[in-house]
């Protein structure tokens, strides 16, 4: 609940037309599946050549949708992205990445399939390795490794450049400790198997 009052994807994703939450829902199924999001002429298959703009511009307003600076072109949707981020996904024979830590793992349980994170510990920069299969995390590099979330509204360049970057991977207890310096009113920490629990349950009734 907290997360949705912050970013309320699926209260956006609703405020659309079916053929607006169908692009939506197709920009993450493409890049999770293809490696890519859609490119203008796909997404004019779903709205109409002389629709595009306007879509897209309508989906990034509601930040649903990233794009190119010249906003032409998608980059990403929540939650993920072909953009370089900390946290690297092999999925599907393909390389993309993943907003944040916490998006990072759920994108196996929700298109269950195997899923390869590399990503690194926000305080020490060390690597960090995540293997899952479905809902299974079958091993993690180190073990002891949690997820962090910073909580903070989301700046007017958007979740992806604001508050995604603030959800990140600890390597053990002390790295988180010296992450939330106590600050519990502000700072949440997770398991792994938390954390994939958590992604699942926000971004399932997007898909």
């Amino acid at each position: 609940m907290r997360l949705n009052r912050l970013l309320p994807l699926k209260a956006r994703q609703d405020r659309h037309s079916p053929p607006l939450k169908a692009l939506h829902r197709a920009v993450i199924a493409f890049l999770v599946t293809r490696g890519r999001p859609p490119d203008r002429s796909e997404v004019a298959a779903r709205v109409g050549t002389q629709q595009v703009d306007a879509a897209l511009t309508l989906l990034e307003d509601d930040d649903l949708i990233v794009l190119s600076v010249d906003r032409r072109n998608i980059l990403g949707a929540y939650p993920v992205t072909s953009e370089i981020t900390p946290h690297a996904l092999a999925v599907n024979g393909h390389s993309i990445h993943a907003m944040c830590a916490l998006d990072a793992l759920a994108v196996a349980p929700l298109f269950g399939c195997a899923v390869d994170v590399r990503s690194h510990c926000r305080m020490t920069d060390d690597a960090i390795v995540i293997r899952q299969c479905g809902e299974r995390i079958l091993e993690a590099w180190p073990a002891t490794t949690r997820v962090g979330v910073r909580w903070q509204t989301p700046s007017d360049k958007g979740a992806a450049h604001s508050l995604c970057t603030e959800m990140v991977f600890l390597k053990d207890d002390d790295a988180a400790a010296a992450w939330h310096k106590g600050d519990w009113r502000n700072h949440s920490l997770y398991t792994l198997e938390q954390a994939a629990a958590f992604g699942v349950h926000y971004f399932r009734p997007l898909l």
